[in-house]
Parts: structure tokens; sequence; C-alpha cells
């Protein structure tokens, strides 16, 4: 909601003084959140004028159209003659007063303003648009065209109120009343404990019998509707320019009397009004709910296939607006500059149901500043007075003449009252305040308040947000300064701290943040078609997916089963804004859909729910398990004087994987698999040991061609995923001292050739196994192929094998008799034999 200081003080008494950042500051410790103070003017310099174009002459043999112009400015040139300017545009005539800038001033960009000759002429100044003023665009795309009536020679900087501050205050979903001037106004009020002056409080006549005919066929979405008639508008009156101006320090584009009318008094007070033609509305105007499939074509210009539970506005032909969202075309207000100007027009101000609204406005996907003050609550009452005021307008500005019959459709409501204790605020904030303070603070924001220990509270109309007692504690809390709340920090037992899972998930990021990982947090939403694109199959369970009733993003209605579609969409983003070498990381929840499905019941508020109404709770939650994934892209180790660097390929991601399980102090079996996304010949599966069985926890290695391609992804993406919960089970990670032995090691290579297909983790399982508990370490440090010396389809692996006693010097002949046990079970398992 932008809200410009100089409309604000025409409700408020602020003193001269203040500036737009001290009503930020007041604002914001009462609550509101003031995003930005706009400084609309402070750079812009005189002389700006007001001018009368006198004569045009048209140059000629230019490549676009332009214009000698001798402009009138009376005396602000300090000579009183005819001010000559060169002039592109179109839109102005001889006899039109326009505003000019003079040399020596200086435009909004710090653009200053010089007698400078051009298209073979000397302009001594501009002729200005709306833009080049920081106006914005009025809609005439072009010069501003001011009112006959205007004088020569007038300060147009006083004339266009080009000199404001604009604060834009974002808007909770609680608040609707701040979506008005009015709203802000006596949130003003009250933080400089000054009256407010409220621009609702008119004199509004009583419904009579003479009002245009109305039926209301659902009034529980629409309780109160109001009509007002104004006949005779001259179809020349247009806005004059105070209107024009605020409409436009709003965010607001003027477009015709009626039309900007009724957009003033909706930012004035806070209600939506809608102006129809009255020579196009046939017969009564009724408020239903609309028949499946029929058709309305909205102000702007799209037809929309109605729903059932749209509210819609009717006359004798069917819809004629979307009720709190749009109006329809077919009875849309023609411009009053045109000679054939709407002339009668019929005034609604109603209150529609807030539900209602919200649900037309996001089904249609048809968001206005109408349906957004609707959706958080506009106040009931004011609908009589925004009419009254719009009708007082428009019979000021437009010469209208307004009609003595009024109408009013009120479904009876009796007002909200909320009995609290006197002490209840006090008990919430954990400060005394007194009854004196909680009644006065109730007052100021319009309650009725009655009462000793006992308060009866009955909430103003334009406060649908206060619903019960703690709201009511808010709003002192709040209106005394959220600041003046003691800081008292919680004392947790002694011994308490993190725990053993939050534990290990600090040490893992640690840990890979170590290895040149960077953590990259997502949303948890995906949209269903990432499983095909990811080339999982059909019946693979990672599509079963929870599905949102009400999500964030239609696009995206599910919650992720896995890490990867975020991380690889912030790798894509990240590499298509140029960063290309990449390795980022996440740990985070993944959410997997129970068997059976059941529904949550309530959970009591006036009391602590008992541990078993929290299982029940728990028990038809989705399962949800702490996954650690990482990604990577380009260069691992970067090109420079030392070396030629080393792109990121499969083996780093199997190395995030052991890193992982290194922090969990789980012992991680690699071995070759094939899932899902990943290259089938460069993919590891990652299983541990749980409860006497191999359980598979996860799978790393290089994306396969085709999900790089459907993903828009770098040649050779590599990614890993595991499941960090069933590595906290199976591992131990307490700290242990390394052993140090007093006796030396004794070292024995041996190279085993085995087919091709025979991966590296079988054979090391089986030399580890075979050598027994003289094996201290063994490591892979040379693979090597060549179908001349090994024969075809044949590889060779050659390992550093390394043993030591824990009690004496190993002889030659203990460790050659381990290492070849070692050889005898690899070649007995894997058809390994020693290379020779």
């Amino acid at each position: 909601m932008r809200v410009p200081l100089s409309w604000l003080r025409e409700y408020v008494d602020l003193p001269a003084t203040e500036t737009g950042r001290d009503v930020q500051a007041r604002l914001i410790s009462a609550g509101l959140e003031v995003e930005t103070v706009e400084q609309l003017g402070h750079d812009l310099k005189g002389p700006l004028v007001v001018g009368q174009v006198l004569t045009i002459e048209e140059l000629e043999g230019f490549k676009k159209p332009i214009r000698f112009c001798t402009v009138d400015v009376g005396r602000a040139n300090g000579t009183g003659e005819p001010q000559e300017i060169v002039c592109g545009a179109r839109n102005f005539a001889v006899g039109d007063k326009v505003v000019v800038v003079l040399p020596g001033a200086v435009l909004p960009g710090d653009f200053a303003i010089a007698a400078r000759k051009t298209y073979g002429r000397t302009s001594h100044g501009m002729i200005c648009s709306g833009d080049e003023l920081g106006m914005g665009d009025d809609g005439s795309h072009g010069i501003i065209v001011l009112p006959p009536e205007t004088e020569v020679g007038k300060d147009a900087i006083e004339l266009l109120e080009l000199v404001d501050e604009v604060l834009d205050i974002a808007v909770t979903a609680n608040r609707g009343d701040c979506l008005s001037i009015r709203g802000v106004a006596r949130e003003t009020a009250i933080a400089y404990g000054l009256p407010l002056r409220d621009p609702a409080l008119l004199d509004v006549p009583g419904p009579n019998a003479f009002g245009y005919p109305v039926k209301v066929s659902e009034p529980a979405g629409c309780d109160r509707f109001t009509v007002r008639t104004v006949t005779g508008l001259s179809p020349e009156a247009r806005s004059p320019i105070w209107l024009q101006r605020r409409l436009q320090k709003v965010g607001m584009r003027p477009i015709s009397l009626a039309v900007d009318v009724t957009n003033y008094v909706m930012t004035e007070l806070g209600q939506p009004l809608h102006a129809y033609d009255r020579t196009l509305v046939q017969g009564t105007i009724g408020v239903r709910r609309a028949a499946e499939g029929e058709k309305l074509v909205t102000l702007d210009g799209v037809e929309r296939t109605l729903h059932a539970e749209d509210l819609v506005v009717t006359d004798e032909r069917g819809p004629i607006g979307l009720a709190g969202v749009m109006g329809g075309a077919n009875t849309e207000i023609a411009d009053h500059a045109e000679s054939e100007g709407t002339t009668d027009v019929v005034i609604e101000a109603a209150h529609f149901d807030a539900v209602s609204v919200a649900r037309t406005a996001r089904r249609h996907k048809l968001s206005s500043e109408a349906s957004r003050r609707f959706e958080r609550g506009v106040d009931p009452q004011a609908s009589s007075a925004a009419a009254q005021r719009t009708v007082d307008l428009l019979v000021l500005l437009a010469g209208g003449t307004a009609e003595a019959g009024v109408t009013e459709v009120v479904a009876p409501s009796a007002p909200h009252t909320i009995t609290v204790p006197a002490d209840h605020p006090d008990k919430v904030a954990g400060v005394v305040y007194g009854r004196e303070t909680v009644v006065r603070r109730l007052q100021e924001i319009g309650c009725d308040v009655y009462g000793q220990d006992e308060l009866i509270v009955t909430v103003p109309s334009w406060r649908p947000d206060l619903g019960e007692a703690n709201d009511l504690a808010e709003e002192v809390i709040r209106l005394e300064g959220y600041e003046n709340l003691p800081s008292t920090l919680p004392k947790p037992p002694s011994g308490r701290g993190l725990t053993h899972r939050q534990r290990l998930h600090r040490r893992v990021g640690r840990a890979l943040a170590g290895a040149g990982y960077v953590e990259a947090p997502n949303y948890p939403f995906v949209a269903e078609q990432v499983f095909d694109q990811l080339g999982l199959d059909a019946d693979d369970p990672a599509r079963r997916v929870v599905r949102l009733t009400n999500p964030l993003n239609d696009e995206e209605p599910a919650l992720r089963t896995s890490l990867l579609p975020g991380l690889l969409t912030a790798l894509r983003r990240n590499d298509g804004r140029g960063s290309h070498d990449l390795a980022l990381f996440e740990t985070g929840l993944v959410f997997l859909p129970r068997r059976e499905q059941g529904v949550a019941g309530q959970l009591p508020v006036d009391r602590r729910p008992t541990g078993e109404e929290i299982a029940a709770v728990d028990a038809v939650l989705p399962e949800q398990p702490r996954h650690v994934a990482v990604v990577l892209a380009g260069a691992r180790e970067q090109a420079g004087w030392w070396g030629k660097g080393r792109p990121a390929d499969w083996a780093d991601a199997v190395e995030a994987a052991r890193t992982v399980a290194r922090e969990a102090g789980a012992e991680l079996i690699v071995r070759k698999g094939q899932y899902g996304p990943w290259h089938p010949g460069r993919c590891a599966e990652l299983a541990v040991l749980a409860d006497g069985a191999e359980r598979v926890v996860g799978h790393a290695g290089e994306l396969h061609p085709r999900v790089l391609k459907a993903l828009g992804l770098p040649v050779h993406t590599s990614a890993m995923e595991l499941d960090l919960d069933v590595l906290e089970q199976v591992g131990d990670d307490t700290p242990r001292a390394p052993g140090i032995s007093t006796f030396p090691v004794a070292t024995q290579d041996v190279a085993l050739v085995v087919d091709g297909y025979v991966p590296h983790a079988e054979v090391e399982a089986a030399l580890r196994e075979g050598a027994g508990e003289l094996l201290e370490g063994i490591r892979l440090f040379d693979v090597y192929e060549n179908a001349e010396q090994l024969g075809d389809g044949r590889k060779s692996l050659a390992y550093a094998l390394r043993f030591r006693a824990g009690d004496r010097t190993l002889t030659v002949d203990e460790a050659s008799a381990a290492r070849d046990a070692a050889v005898a079970l690899a070649g007995e398992r894997t058809g390994a034999v020693l290379r020779g």
C-alpha cells in the first residue's frame, strides 16, 4: 500500500517538521511493515511552469516528426517574451496549456536543462511529459496537457504536487484496514497521540423505496449491497490534476472521471466500488452464484467461463460482473472525454464474503485492487459512506445530479464482542500494563470497552481480524511498543544441548563445506513431471508423493521425495548465469506417504496434548527422513601454473558419500549399481549393514545423458544422495583415539587380473576377509587394461596391503602367508589371478 504523506496529513495534523522517515519509524514501532519511503521530486529543481502554446511549425526533412513551438510562459522567463522550444510530441495543439521546463532547471535523474541547438533551431527548454517529471504515465503516452483554466506562468511543481514523500507499506493478510489512507491515518494518529479526522464520517441519507432495484439471492456471500445513482454527468468532464496525481502516487493510472473517482474513494476509505453505465444495465441488479458454464467478458477483455461457486452481480441478461473481483465489459463506463461518454451512472458499494472473493480470484487467476481488499477484510459499515463520497465527488467534478433514491440491502448481523480479563495482556507480555492502559489502547483502535476486572469489548467493524482475547492482547502490546518488552533468555537445564541428530547434520555440513561444496537449500515442492525427466520407472516408490491441497505454486503441487530436483535446478540456474564450476550440497527432509492414508484429528488448544494424541497425529503424517545430496559440474580442481586441473566426475560424487559416512561413523559399501537418473555404467550403489543385512541407502555417480538433456544440465554432471537417518542409526561416531603401534608395518603389493565387469569393491572385500586380522589397510593404486597383455575383457587391479601385529614384528613368512590367503579367497570368489 503506497501512502503519500501529503494525503495522510489531511486526516492527521502531523507536526510540520515530521518527515516520511519519522512517520515510518513510528508506524514500524506500532507493528506496520513500512518497507521504503520514496522521495518524490527530491532531485527536481525549477523553473518549471505552466505555458500556453502560441504557434506550432512543422519542421521537414527529418526522420521523425519535429515541431518548432512558441510558448507563452508569462514572466517566468524574466522577459515575458514567448519561449522557443523544439518538441517531437504530437498530442498537443495551439492554445493548449502545457508544462514547460526552462533553462537552468534540473529534472529527475540529474538531467540539467539548457538552451541547445537541435534540428536546425535553438530550443530554450522542454515541453514535458509525465515520465520526464517522474509522474508516470497518465494514459496519454505524451505531453501533459493541462485544463484550459490553468493559469499561465503558474509554478508547475506546486500545481502537479511533484514534491512529496510516499510510504510503501507491506500490509499483512490480517490488516485489510490498512489498505486505505483511512486505516493508515488511524494508525498514524494513534502512534502520535493525535486526533483523527475520519473521512468516513459523512451525512448519509437512509435507504428508501426510490432507489435502483436490487435483489440479493446469496446473503451469505453478500451481506450488504448499496446502490446510488448519479445522472447528468458532463461528457467533457475529466479528472482534476489533484485527483490524478494522488492516484499516480498510490500506483494507479488515471482512466476517466467516473473510474478515477471510484478508485480514489477505494484508496481513501478502503471500500471497493464499481460504476455501471446506467443505460447499459437492464432491469434489477442481483447477486447470486453463477450457473456452471456461464460466460462473462470482464473489463480486461477476456471471456471467462464461470464456476458454480463464483459470486456474480447480474441484471436481467445475466452476469455483469465478478463480485468483488472485476466488472463486466457489457456495462463498462465510456470515457467522459469523448462526446458520447457515459452521463448516467449506477454506483455499487457492496460487502462480499472474503473467502468467496479469494477463491474466485484464484480460480480465474485474476487479482485486482478490489479483490486484494475483500480478501483481507473490508469494513462493512463503510459502504454507505463510500457510496456517498463517490456521489459527492461526481456531482462536484462532473456537474451531475444525485438522485434521491438510495438502495441498501443488509443482512442482519450483531457486532462481535469479546470477553477478556483486564490483566490478560499483562500475562501474555509479562509486563504490568494496568487496566487503564489496556482500556485506553483498545478504545484507540475503535473498540467499545465496558467492565472492570472482566472487560466486554465490542470490536470495530473495520477490524475483522480481532476474534479472541489474544488478538486484543496483541493490539495492546504492539501499541505499547514491542521494543519495550523485556528480553529474557530461557534457561535450559544443565546438560542439554543439540541432539545427536543435530550434531551429525552440522558435522556433515561442515565436512562437505570443507571439501569445497556450497550449501544450497531449496523449497520442498516439486512438479510430478520431474520424475519423467529423471527417468524413474513407472512403479518407482519415489513417484508416490504427498500432494498439497493448497500449494504455493500450482505448477509444483507435490512434496519432494528426493533432494535432487531442487539441487539440479539450482545448478542449472547458476550454470546459466555464468558459474560453470559448481559443487552444491543440501541436507533436508523428504516426504514419503504412508501406504495407509489417514486423517489427522485436531489437537486441543486449551491444554497440552497428551502423548497419545500427538502419536495419533504423527501416525498419519508422511514419513520424513532426512537426506543429504550433492551435485557437481565443471572443474573440480582449477587449472593454473601448478597443472591442468581436473574436471568433476562420478568418483567425486562417490567420495562425497564416503565423507558423509565417515562423519556418521558408518561403514559404507560401494558397489556397481543402476538406478533412475544415473548413467548405468557410472553409477555406484551405496549400502550399509543394518541388523545383519545389507540395506541400500543411496546412489552416486554421473547422470544419464538423457537426464542431462531433459533438465538442461551441463555434460558429465554428477550427483549423490544418501539417507542420512539410516547412516545415523547404523553408525557409531564415538571419537576414538588412533592406535599407535611400536612395531613396524609390512607392505605387500599384489596385482590381480579379473574380468572387466568384476567390481573393484568385490575384489577388495574378498582381500580384506582373506587377509585376516593382520591386515591394517588396503588401497587400490592402479587399474590397467591392455588386451594384448591381459586378454580381451580383462583388467588388472593393483593393491597395496599393509600388515601389522600389535604384539610383535611380523616376519616375511607371516606377511606373505596373509597375502596369499587374501589372494586365494579373491580368486575363489571373483576369479582373480595374480598377474605374472
